[in-house]
Parts: structure tokens; C-alpha cells; sequence
């Protein structure tokens, strides 16, 4: 944990921070955690406000990230000092998953990536004491994502290996072979890609009895269509790759906007590998413009990336422009 995007919060503070309409609680939170008995109504108060949170569009989600990190404060003190049975114990472990996984990747996101570790252990740890495997699985695939991010695909493959075993959902096993392919990919492995990327279409269009669990319910055909372009670009097919990833881009919910800068950056690549440099400067311009303005400094390292690549065509109209941008402080 991050220790110090805690401190100087109170009780009172903390209540005002954690969920719309806080503010009318601090009296209460405060009992509670002086060991009165946490009451169920009270626990669906907090996750309320938690999905709410979790549930905003990409560009809110990042400037509210004080108000989840002061909820996950909330609930971890609750488990440690309230009172409460054992369903509404798993229900607060379960809670304090989600939302450490949400502040995970906000570090993820930020390139503070020792802080969104400890995060995401403390959500895996969290979802065993609530005896959640779907969100165990979840979290083991978030910590893969960020292995192959940070070059290290094999400790990713292995990861995912477990987390498969720990889910049953089609979305849920979709999601996590995607990421196997993209780690199968980075390793090179062209074979073991492939046969994870059929089984991840297979699974995503499977029928399914229950809805897919919270942390995998975005996963679409856009995911799979863009993150198979990128596993083709990875194995050396920039044109194949190409289709794949416009087909995704064109099927992205607008609220996504995060994961459209992310998808963008990866369409530059792949026009720069096949020789169409204006078609790459407007998706990396468009790229770098999403990060700029949502504040996503992890889109802004992907536009940054491009710069070596975009400098063999300095010459272009356009192109000098941008890598003026892109070699700013901030990329903005």
C-alpha cells in the first residue's frame, strides 16, 4: 500500500470522502470503528458508492481516484476494527478487492508500478479471505497484464496458467487467454498464441447462465479484435494486424476513452511497420491528444514509443510537430 495517500484522514474525513452523500455518516463511521457492530445495511452503503465509482467513465474514474482510495481506507479499517459476522466479513473483503484492484491500476496507469503491485496484492489477498476465485483469477490476470507490460511475458504466461484454473465464466476465461496470446506473443511463440487467441473468441461467444463477474463485464469483441491485432503485430503480420485492430477501434464504446488512446497508439505502430506514415501521425496524434486530456500518462509512454520510428520521416508535413510533443516533458 501506498501509505501516504492515506494520511490525515479521520474518521469524519473519511466518511465525507468515500461515497456520495458521505458527509451525512461520519458520526456513525465513527462508532463502527470504535467497535460497534457493522451492519449489513451499512456494508450496502459502501458498495453502493463503490460500483457507482467503478462504474464512472473512464475520464471521471481518474479524477475521483482520492474518493476510492479514501473508501478502500474506509473498508480495511472496518475489517480490522468493526465487528461484524462472517457474511458481512466476505462481503467487506470482497469490497476492499475491488477497490484496491481499481487504485492498482490508477498507479498501473500513473507508471508507478511497485505501488499498483502492492495494490493488487493486497486485492488478491482480500478475494481469498472473501473466498472469491473469480476474483482471485482477476486479479492474478491484472498483475500478468502489467508482466508483459514491463517485459517480462513468461512470468505472465505462468501466472495466467494458474488464474485459469481459478475461473469457469466464458468472459472470464476469454479475458485471461487473450492475455496468455499477448504474452505467447511477446515470447514468440506463434503456436501457443494462436491456440489461445481461438480459444478466447470461442469463449467470449459462448453461452453463458450468469452475467460475467464485475471485473471482466467490459471485456467485448473490441478487446479481442484489438489485442489479436497486437499479438499479429508482435509475431511480425502488420497488415493483418492492421484490420484487426480498426475492426476493434470501430466497435470501442466512447466511454472507454482510456482503452481508445491505448488502441490508438497500437494502430500508429502498426501503420508505421506497413509504410503509412499519415495514417500513423492521425492515430498517434489522436492518441497523444486522449492521454493529454483524460491525464493518462501510461497512453502518453505508448505515444512516446513511437518517436525513434515517426523520426526516419521528420521530412513529412505533420511529423515534426508531433515529435516536438512527443519529446516534451509529459508528452502534452
Amino acid at each position: 500500500m501506498d501509505r501516504r495517500s492515506f494520511v490525515g484522514f479521520g474518521a469524519a474525513s473519511l466518511a465525507a470522502l468515500a461515497v456520495p452523500g458521505g458527509a451525512a455518516e461520519p458520526g456513525r463511521l465513527a462508532a463502527l470503528l470504535g467497535g460497534t457492530r457493522v451492519d449489513a445495511e451499512f456494508v450496502t452503503w459502501l458498495e453502493r458508492g463503490g460500483h457507482g465509482l467503478a462504474a464512472l467513465p473512464t475520464e471521471q474514474r481518474a479524477r475521483a481516484h482520492r474518493r476510492v482510495e479514501a473508501q478502500l481506507a474506509t473498508v480495511r479499517a472496518l475489517i480490522t476494527a468493526g465487528r461484524y459476522d462472517e457474511r458481512t466479513g466476505r462481503r467487506l473483503h470482497r469490497l476492499a478487492a475491488a477497490l484496491a484492484t481499481t487504485c492498482g491500476w490508477h498507479r498501473f496507469d500513473q507508471g508507478r508500478h511497485p505501488a499498483a503491485g502492492r495494490l493488487w496484492e493486497l486485492a488478491l489477498q482480500s478475494a481469498h479471505a472473501a473466498g472469491d476465485r473469480d476474483r482471485c483469477a482477476g486479479v492474478l490476470a491484472d498483475t500478468a497484464y502489467q508482466s508483459t507490460w514491463l517485459g517480462h511475458p513468461r512470468a505472465a504466461a505462468d501466472r495466467l496458467d494458474y488464474a485459469l484454473t481459478g475461473t469457469r465464466h466464458p468472459t472470464a476465461r476469454a479475458l485471461l487467454l487473450l492475455r496468455r496470446a499477448r504474452a505467447h506473443a511477446a515470447l514468440g511463440d506463434p503456436a501457443a498464441c494462436r491456440h489461445d487467441l481461438t480459444a478466447a473468441e470461442l469463449s467470449l461467444t459462448a453461452p453463458a447462465p450468469d452475467p460475467a463477474p464485475a471485473w471482466c463485464g467490459w471485456m467485448g469483441p473490441a478487446d479481442l479484435a484489438v489485442d489479436s491485432g497486437r499479438c499479429l503485430l508482435d509475431l511480425g503480420h502488420p497488415a493483418a494486424a492492421r484490420a484487426r485492430i480498426a475492426e476493434g477501434l470501430a466497435q470501442l464504446p466512447p466511454a472507454r476513452a482510456k482503452t481508445r488512446g491505448v488502441f490508438l497508439a497500437y494502430q500508429a505502430r502498426t501503420h508505421l511497420r506497413t509504410g503509412e506514415v499519415e495514417q500513423a501521425l492521425a492515430a498517434a496524434t489522436e492518441s497523444l491528444d486522449l492521454a493529454t486530456r483524460i491525464d493518462a500518462p501510461r497512453c502518453a509512454a505508448l505515444a512516446r514509443g513511437l518517436a525513434p520510428a515517426f523520426t526516419r520521416h521528420r521530412r513529412l508535413a505533420g511529423v515534426p510537430e508531433l515529435l516536438e510533443r512527443l519529446r516534451a516533458p509529459g508528452a502534452a
